[in-house]
């Protein structure tokens, strides 16, 4: 090779690294094509979630004329599942298959759950909104399962996936390779909001049908390409007599960490003032915006889009050695203003107004989480990581669930005494229960800023470790 041609290919590489900040997470035994291959699974996760937390929302809501509060409930649903993850990832690590497969099974089962419940979900919705004497409680049987299977099956996917994830990386490319599939499952939802938004810009029962018929094939496909080939077929897989700590000292020893219950409370209060307005947001824009179902649709991407700008941000600023609890405080901030302009938003019927006050609370949102999880890592004595993300994931899916469920049963709660007359004129407008919610929410704020306040220390009182050379999660949750 001659010196311009490898002068050529070093700065095609350079280019690359910076067109692509994860480049470097490639390796020998994982190359940047299988990575990237590997990667599908986390956008057939990303277009589930689209589906779950946007799009649904605001058909079921505004098209098809669902109460809010059933809604709440069904979308709170795949949440149940989310405790689990750290007990699948285990079942995952001792599985022992006659093909030598440890994730692939899991992976590929969780699959075909997923693809079961979103093949199931249009005809339960349809059914409940035809709204006929005898049939009603079919259809929301058939929901109740339907959303219980998509959030089985996501949860299933995404933790035996991140774990063949991390066994096919080399130890010191691990922290990238799985902070590169969470960027892809931000990059996902970002453009199966914007598809799935231009399908159904011209809304009917049919096309509803279509595109969860349609999503339901191709997050089957995306993931059957991602798993193909990727892990490798062991026959040494053996039981070893090592006696191991049991769950309940582990967590006993995990809890005894200074300042540990402090923040899960922090995380949940925090998790719950961000996530209780998911089931409202696109209604929101429907009802009181008059917005189409594929602009409330592309709110979904730009809350995404807030939220991956937030994980760089926060990438950033802990790179340079910033307190995490800070960064934290100034995600919950942040959330403050954007709520704000969400409220402010009807009686000035502006949708500019709307979406950038979403877009701000999806910054906030990035910035809170991340922070947060490094917070919880950083706590942790080492050989216990799995069960601080377990613990901060169950912490944070239970909070996002009853926020969830809170946010749709208060905005039906207010709708139903403002339609009574109970509340006066001032609360007849169609934006009195969703302002009411985003009011609860500030408040929730406050209360994550009060909790989290007492963990922030000064460098010269509780001094950390230097940042590292290169930022990475290696258990960064979705």
């Amino acid at each position: 090779m001659s010196e311009a041609e490898a002068l050529a290919r070093a700065r095609a590489r350079q280019f690359i690294t910076m067109v692509m900040p994860f480049a470097d997470a490639a390796s020998t035994d994982l190359p940047l094509g299988r990575l990237m291959r590997l990667s599908l699974f986390q956008i057939s996760v990303g277009i589930t979630m689209v589906l779950l937390g946007g799009t649904l929302n605001r058909v079921m809501a505004i098209e098809l004329g669902i109460p809010v509060s059933i809604i709440a409930v069904a979308m709170a649903l795949p949440l149940v599942a989310a405790p689990a993850r750290a007990l699948i990832g285990h079942r995952s690590d001792t599985h022992r298959s006659y093909l030598g497969w440890r994730r692939g099974p899991y992976i590929w089962f969780g699959a075909l759950i997923q693809f079961g419940g979103l093949a199931l979900m249009p005809i339960s919705l349809l059914i409940i909104a035809e709204a006929r004497p005898g049939t009603v409680i079919y259809g929301e049987a058939g929901m109740t399962l339907a959303f219980l299977m998509t959030g089985f099956g996501l949860h299933t996917v995404q933790t035996a996936g991140l774990a063949l994830a991390t066994d096919l990386a080399p130890e010191d490319k691990r922290p990238r390779v799985v902070a590169m599939l969470y960027t892809m499952l931000l990059v996902g939802m970002v453009a199966a909001a914007i598809v799935i938004g231009r399908l159904l810009s011209d809304f009917s029962p049919l096309r509803l049908i279509e595109v969860l018929k349609g999503s339901a094939m191709l997050t089957l496909a995306l993931t059957v390409v991602a798993m193909w080939k990727q892990e490798p077929r062991r026959r040494d897989l053996v039981p070893t007599g090592e006696t191991k700590e049991s769950f309940r000292a582990a967590l006993r020893s995990l809890r005894g960490q200074k300042g540990l219950d402090r923040l899960l409370v922090a995380l949940a209060i925090g998790t719950a003032a961000f996530g209780m307005q998911d089931v409202l947001l696109e209604p929101y824009g429907g009802a009181v915006l008059h917005m189409a179902v594929g602009a409330t649709t592309l709110l979904t991407a730009l809350f995404a889009t807030g939220s991956l700008v937030g994980y760089f941000v926060s990438a950033r600023l802990m790179g340079a050695g910033g307190n995490p609890y800070v960064v934290a405080g100034i995600g919950l901030m942040l959330g403050l203003p954007g709520f704000a302009a969400v409220i402010m938003a009807a009686p000035f019927a502006s949708v500019a107004v709307f979406s950038f006050g979403t877009a701000l609370i999806g910054l906030g949102s990035g910035l809170f989480a991340v922070s947060m999880l490094i917070a919880a890592m950083g706590m942790v004595q080492s050989g216990r990581g799995g069960l601080a993300l377990g613990a901060w994931s169950a912490v944070q899916a239970v909070a996002l669930g009853l926020a969830v469920a809170f946010g749709g049963f208060a905005r039906d709660a207010v709708a139903g005494l403002a339609a009574a007359g109970w509340l006066g004129r001032a609360f007849e407008s169609p934006a009195s229960g969703y302002s009411v919610v985003y009011c609860v929410e500030i408040l929730l704020v406050f209360a994550a800023l009060a909790c989290l306040g007492p963990l922030v220390k000064p460098q010269r009182v509780e001094p950390r470790a230097a940042p590292a050379g290169r930022f990475g999660l290696a258990d960064l949750p979705n």
